[in-house]
């Protein structure tokens, strides 16, 4: 039987009038709004035969046994940002549970193997900075150490935080018994991005996750005085750091899908009347070719070097993190490619700059592959976030083909 698109869409906008205000999506992970989330969401199982639990990271699983315990799992995550929007993350487990709901009544409730749906935990990392919690600490990627110390804006500790939602910090590794079985997974996402619609198309294909690569950059000079003295005498740091800013467009402009980023600039002593003595900027370089990736943070190095050589300043470095780049499993890229075109009439093919909960699953060496629906205007973690209510349907029909065709493959693995 067909699933029913417009229930998901009916689910999507009961959701929203739950969990949302004029600011926008309110679900953010470890707080009542989410907790109230994940109640509405068990009530919609009720009327299916599945079992639910949640792991020691606090992931919860709803499981459609099957004839085989050979699994496929549906994921993504009911978390959002502050003043987030209404379909970013709750659009894969709304759009899961109609599939579930479809292979329940085509399979008398024993479909040939079993499905799960998985609503990871604080996908966004929204409170305590710490993004794909859950479905790191299943691919046991998790930092409990690290992890245990982090605090929120007013103080209060993740590990207070997780205890609060019975999850105990200390244990999160636990989640990992979870991989047991599973041959594949699948998560649909919105965009995020603008490129489906300058493109005119409401569904991608995702080829699999930029690598990430995050520094630190510190450019030293001197401190002097803004009056008295001459432009050729100084040694200005965030001159340094603004020629960098301006080089790394060039840099990333080499490569079709990369992107650099200088977000964020601090000058000492900061003042209006000093020259800047020393500038911190950090860089975040992306994409999902290992050597591109390689070959823009050298480039960057360099540049900074010079551009440090040119204003007779020093330039250190320091990372701050760097995931590699996450390629899906090719022979799922076709199925979710064969599953767009038969919906939509064609396809296109794409990386995905945000990191997903897949990534993780896939650094887990699960055979995972994500499918895109268009974002108007490219916009999301926004209370105007958006996507045509018939390119969802559509998403819905494509990613439930998705599901079968997959099923089918794992027949023939």
């Amino acid at each position: 039987m067909p699933i029913n698109p417009k229930r998901m869409l009916t689910d999507l906008r009961e959701l929203r009038s739950l969990t949302a205000d004029e600011e926008g999506a309110q679900r953010v992970a470890w707080t009542p709004t989410w907790l109230k989330a994940r109640t509405w969401f068990y009530e919609k199982l009720k009327v299916l035969p599945v079992t639910q639990h949640l792991d020691a990271a606090g992931n919860n699983w709803v499981t459609l046994p099957g004839k085989s315990g050979k699994t496929l799992v549906l994921g993504s995550h009911l978390d959002s940002v502050p003043n987030g929007g209404w379909l970013d993350g709750c659009l894969g487990v709304l759009c899961g549970l109609e599939i579930l709901r479809g292979l329940n009544e085509d399979y008398y409730g024993k479909p040939p193997f079993t499905v799960r749906l998985a609503d990871w935990a604080d996908e966004e990392g929204a409170r305590f900075g710490r993004s794909l919690f859950g479905s790191s600490a299943f691919a046991g990627t998790h930092t409990i150490g690290a992890d245990r110390v982090r605090r929120d804006r007013d103080g209060v500790t993740l590990e207070d935080a997780l205890r609060q939602c019975g999850v105990d910090v200390e244990k999160i590794g636990g989640a990992s018994v979870e991989r047991g079985d599973i041959a594949a997974y699948l998560e649909l996402h919105i965009e995020q991005g603008p490129v489906l619609e300058r493109l005119g198309l409401p569904l991608g294909v995702v080829l699999g996750t930029k690598g990430v690569e995050r520094h630190a950059i510190t450019f030293h000079g001197q401190e002097a005085h803004s009056g008295s003295t001459p432009m050729g005498d100084r040694h200005d740091a965030l001159a340094a750091a603004a020629k960098l800013a301006l080089e790394i467009r060039s840099i990333a402009g080499k490569h079709a899908d990369a992107v650099c980023t200088m977000g964020s600039v601090k000058t000492f002593p900061g003042i209006v009347t000093a020259v800047v003595g020393r500038c911190e900027a950090t860089l975040d370089q992306r994409d999902l070719d290992a050597a591109v990736l390689a070959g823009m943070y050298a480039d960057a190095k360099a540049a900074s070097e010079r551009f440090a050589a040119e204003e007779r300043c020093t330039v250190e470095w320091s990372k701050i993190w760097n995931i590699e780049p996450i390629p899906f499993h090719p022979e799922l890229i076709a199925l979710c490619d064969e599953a767009v075109r038969e919906v939509s009439g064609t396809s296109h093919r794409m990386p995905s700059g945000p990191l997903h909960d897949a990534a993780e699953v896939c650094r887990a060496g699960i055979p995972t592959v994500m499918m895109f629906v268009q974002s108007l205007r490219g916009i999301s973690h926004n209370k105007i976030e958006d996507t045509r209510p018939e390119h969802l349907e559509m998403a819905a029909l494509a990613f439930d083909r998705l599901a079968r065709k997959t099923l089918g493959w794992m027949a023939s693995a």
